[in-house]
C-alpha cells in the first residue's frame, strides 16, 4: 500500500514514485551508544535491503569509540554497515559539566560531516544528550529530521532532551499510543506522526527463541547455570539525583549478594555519575565475586537470549520496562529514572529504594516467575511502516515546520496506509460444539469471525486454538488492525488471575485444571485473559450492550445451560473461589428434577436448552408432542425448538412445560434481586425471547416491592461470549497502556 502524507502539494505519489526510481532518498543514521544502536540497526538492516530506493550513511559518534564501554562501534562493523565517519565526541569526567562539554564538541564537529553527507533525513534515536547535538546541527543546516521514540516520559533529565528533540525534528515515529497523543498535545502536527511500535521489538519477538540460548547463558554466566536461574542487572546514573542513585546502586549490590543467585551486571552508560557508581562496585569486589560476571557490553542479539531465559532482571534500564516484556521477564525497576514509562505486568516498581530490605524482598517475590508476553512497545512490524512512513515523505514541502495550536484531536495516527489502525482483540469461545475465534474492533464490531468443531482432547484443542489464532493474526494485517491481545471465553470454573480452568462443564471434556493462559501467550507473543462464559457475557453487555453506564445489573444466559454474571459497582463479581454467579445452580425446588451438577431442583433443571429438549423427546416418545401443522423429520433430533413451536400451535402440555420453566427462571431472580439488588437484568442466549415475559410475571408477582421495579431487557448482542472475549483485552489494554 502507498502512504500518502495529508498537505502533500503539487506531486501525486506517483509522480514522486517516478523521481525516487531516479533518485535514492538519502538517510544518515546517526547512533551514540550500544542502546540506540539496538533500535537503530533493524532500521538500518531494512534500509540497506532496498539499496533501490535508500542510500544508507551511518555516522557513529559518543560513547561507542570510547574503550571503557567496550568500542561498540565494531559491533556495527561486524553488522557489515559502512561506517562513513567517526567522531569522537565525549568529553570524559562523568559529571554534569563533561555531558555539557561533549555536547559542545558534538556540535562543533557535526556541521562538517553533515554538510558532506547532505542527507535527505536524518534518523535520531531517543534522549541521549549526543542525540540533542544531532537534532540541533541538523535542524540548524535545514536537514529533516525524522525521531525515534519521542512523547515517551520516563522522568529525570531524558525527559526534557526527549522532547527538545521532539520540537526539533519534522517527522516521528512512535512506540505506543499515548506518547503520540503526548507529541499531539505538544502541538506537533498529526500528520507527521507515525505510530510505528519499537523496532527491536521486530527482532525480539521473532528471535528470543534461538535454539543456542544454552550455550550464550554458558558463555557468558558459566557452565552451571540453568536457565531462569540467573539474574541480569543493569543500573545507570540519575542525572538529576546523582547522589541518591548511587546509593541505590550500592544497596541493589549489597541486596544482590545477599541473594546469593548468579548475576550478569552491565557496567552503567557514560552519563553524570556513572564513574561514581564504577567505584562502588569495584569497592565491593564484584568484578572478582564468584556469584558475578561484570560486562561492558554484551551484543544484542545475545543479550536478548539473556533477558529471555533470565529469571529476573533488576536496575533502572529501559530495557527492563520495554523489552523484557517481551519475554515476560520479571523485572525490578528501582528508583525514578523510568517513573511515567508504560510497562506490563511484568514489572515491580521499587521507586523509594532507600534499604537493602525493599530490595531483597522484591528479589524474593519476583525471581523466577514468569508472565504473559507484553506487546505494548511492539507488534513486530515497526521497520515495514517506518520504511514505508520515509517514502512518504515529500521532499518539495516546505522545510518549515507547523504547529497545531491549540486543538489536540483525538486517537489520530499514521500507519502503513496513513489510516487509522484499528485497536482490536482475538476473542476465543469454547463451546460444547464448536470453538469460535474472532477479531473484534473497539466499538464491538467483529471484523472477521472463524469457525470450527471444538475437538475432544486437550492437546487437539490447544493446537486449534493456535492455528486459528496466527491465522487470524495474519489476517488482522491486511485488515488494518493491530491486535492487543487475546481474550478467552470458555464453560466451568475459570481462576481469572491465573489463566486457569479449574472445572469444566461436562459438555467439554479433558478441560479441567488447565492452564490456557501460558501455551496461548508463549505461541502468540500476546497477553491472554480467560473468564467463564458467563462472566464474558456480563462484560460484554457492560461495554457493548444494555449494561453500558449501568453500575448494577446481572445477565443471565439461557442457552444449552443457564449461567450468568453480576456486575456490582461497575465490577465484575468473581467471588472467594471463582463460583459467584453460578446463576444456573440456585435451586428453586426441593423435589426437582436431577440437575447436570449432581443437585436436584436447579433453574438449569428446568430452563436450560438440555432441560427443554429432555421435555420435548418425553412428550414425542409418548406422542404428544406434535400438532396440527407439525411434523418431525425421522432422522431430525427432538429439540427445545420443537416444544417451543408446539406451544405456539396450542400443545396444552408444551405450553405447561414452558411455563414451568420461565417460572423456575423468574423464581430464580427473584433470588438474585432480593441478594444483591441490582437495577437491571439482560436475559441473554437463543432462549431470551421466549422467557422475558414470564419472568417479568414472576418478578410482578413474587418480588418485594422494592425489587419489583427492576427493568428486565433482552439482549441485543449477536456474540456475547465473543464481545465479552475481547472487553477483557480492549478495557484493560486502553486503561493501563494507552
Amino acid at each position: 500500500c502507498n502512504l500518502i502524507f495529508g498537505g502533500s502539494v503539487g506531486v501525486g505519489p506517483e509522480d514522486r514514485s517516478e523521481k525516487r526510481l531516479k533518485q535514492r532518498l538519502r538517510v544518515c543514521v546517526a547512533t551514540c551508544n550500544r542502546a540506540d544502536y539496538s533500535k537503530l540497526a533493524p532500521i538500518m538492516f531494512g534500509i540497506k535491503s532496498h539499496p533501490e530506493i535508500f542510500d544508507l550513511e551511518v555516522v557513529v559518534l559518543g560513547s561507542h569509540l570510547i574503550d571503557d564501554y567496550g568500542n561498540t562501534f565494531r559491533m556495527i562493523e561486524q553488522d557489515e554497515f559502512d561506517i562513513r565517519s567517526k567522531l569522537h565526541t565525549i568529553v570524559r569526567g562523568e559529571d554534569e559539566a563533561a555531558m555539557v562539554e561533549s555536547v559542545g564538541l558534538a556540535l562543533v564537529k557535526l556541521p562538517d560531516v553533515l554538510q558532506r553527507l547532505a542527507p535527505d533525513i536524518l534518523l535520531v534515536h531517543g534522549d541521549r544528550f549526543d542525540a540533542l547535538a544531532l537534532a540541533t546541527a541538523a535542524a540548524l543546516m535545514n536537514i529533516r529530521i525524522l525521531h525515534l521514540e519521542g512523547g515517551e516520559v520516563s522522568g529525570t533529565i531524558d525527559d526534557s532532551i526527549r522532547h527538545s528533540i521532539s520540537k526539533l525534528a519534522h517527522y516521528h515515529a512512535v512506540c505506543t499510543r499515548s506518547a503520540e497523543r503526548h507529541l499531539i498535545s505538544m502541538c506537533e502536527d498529526h500528520s507527521h506522526i507515525l505510530l510505528a511500535g519499537c523496532p527491536s521489538y521486530d527482532k525480539l519477538l521473532s528471535a528470543h527463541q534461538r535454539d543456542d540460548y544454552t550455550d550464550i547463558i554458558k558463555s557468558w554466566i558459566g557452565d552451571d547455570v540453568k536457565e531462569q536461574n540467573y539474574i541480569v542487572a543493569l543500573q545507570h546514573p540519575v542525572t538529576t539525583d546523582i547522589q541518591n542513585s548511587i546509593k541505590i546502586y550500592e544497596l541493589m549490590l549489597d541486596a544482590l549478594i545477599s541473594f546469593n543467585k548468579r548475576t550478569l551486571i552491565l557496567f552503567p552508560n557514560i552519563d553524570a555519575g556513572s564513574k561514581e557508581m564504577v567505584r562502588v562496585m569495584r569497592r565491593k569486589g564484584i568484578e572478582q565475586h564468584p556469584n558475578f560476571r561484570a560486562v561492558k557490553h554484551v551484543p544484542f542479539d545475545q543479550f536478548i537470549q539473556l533477558v529471555a531465559h533470565a529469571g529476573c532482571m533488576i536496575g533502572n534500564s529501559s530495557c527492563g520496562v520495554r523489552e523484557a516484556g517481551a519475554f515476560g521477564t520479571p523485572v525490578i525497576n528501582l528508583g525514578t529514572r523510568q517513573t511515567g514509562r508504560e510497562t506490563g505486568e511484568n514489572v515491580l516498581h521499587v521507586r523509594d529504594a532507600d534499604t537493602h530490605n525493599k530490595i531483597y524482598h522484591a528479589l524474593e517475590l519476583q525471581f523466577g516467575k514468569r508472565y504473559p508476553c507484553s506487546k505494548i512497545y511492539g507488534d513486530g512490524n515497526a521497520v515495514q511502516r517506518i520504511l514505508k512512513f520515509m517514502q512518504s515523505i515529500n521532499l518539495s514541502e516546505p522545510l518549515q515546520k507547523k504547529f497545531c495550536f491549540p486543538a489536540v484531536k483525538e486517537c489520530i495516527s499514521q500507519d502503513i496506509d496513513h489510516i487509522l489502525e484499528t485497536q482490536s482483540a482475538l476473542a476465543v469461545d469454547l463451546g460444547g460444539t464448536n470453538l469460535r475465534v474472532a477479531i473484534v474492533c473497539m466499538k464491538g464490531k467483529v471484523v472477521k469471525k472463524y469457525t470450527q468443531l471444538n475437538p475432544k482432547t486437550f492437546e487437539e484443542r490447544i493446537e486449534l486454538i493456535l492455528t486459528m489464532c496466527k491465522q487470524a493474526m495474519a489476517d488482522a494485517v491486511h485488515l488494518n488492525c493491530r491486535i492487543l491481545g487475546v481474550g478467552v471465553s470458555t464453560g466451568g470454573r475459570v481462576n481469572p488471575q491465573d489463566g486457569i480452568v479449574l472445572h469444566s462443564t461436562k459438555l467439554i471434556n479433558e478441560w479441567s485444571s488447565v492452564d490456557i493462559r501460558t501455551p496461548i501467550s508463549s505461541a502468540l507473543h500476546l497477553p491472554v485473559w480467560v473468564d467463564n462464559d458467563g462472566n464474558c457475557a456480563a462484560l460484554a453487555e457492560r461495554k457493548f450492550g444494555h449494561g453500558k453506564g449501568v453500575e448494577n445489573f446481572v445477565t443471565i444466559i439461557t442457552g444449552t445451560g443457564i449461567g450468568g454474571g453480576i456486575i456490582q459497582h461497575n465490577e465484575l463479581i468473581h467471588g472467594s473461589t471463582f463460583c459467584a454467579a453460578e446463576l444456573g445452580h440456585i435451586v428453586v425446588s426441593l423435589e426437582g428434577p436431577e440437575c447436570m451438577c449432581g443437585s436436584h431442583g436447579c433453574i438449569e433443571a428446568y430452563s436450560s436448552g438440555l432441560a427443554l429438549q429432555r421435555e420435548a423427546k418425553r412428550l414425542h416418545d409418548e406422542d404428544l408432542l406434535l400438532v396440527e401443522g407439525m411434523t418431525v423429520n425421522n432422522k431430525e433430533q427432538v429439540n427445545a425448538i420443537h416444544l417451543i413451536n408446539a406451544a405456539r400451535l396450542g400443545n396444552s402440555k408444551a405450553e405447561s412445560i414452558l411455563h414451568t420453566a420461565g417460572t423456575a427462571l423468574g423464581l430464580g431472580i427473584v433470588n438474585i434481586l432480593h441478594m444483591i439488588n441490582p437495577s437491571l437484568v439482560i436475559l441473554s442466549g437463543v432462549l431470551s425471547e421466549h422467557y422475558e415475559n414470564p419472568v417479568r410475571q414472576v418478578i410482578s408477582q413474587r418480588a418485594l416491592l422494592s425489587a419489583q421495579g427492576t427493568k428486565v431487557m433482552v439482549s441485543e448482542l449477536e456474540d456475547p461470549a465473543l464481545l465479552g472475549a475481547a472487553s477483557m483485552v480492549l478495557d484493560y489494554t486502553t486503561r493501563r497502556t494507552y
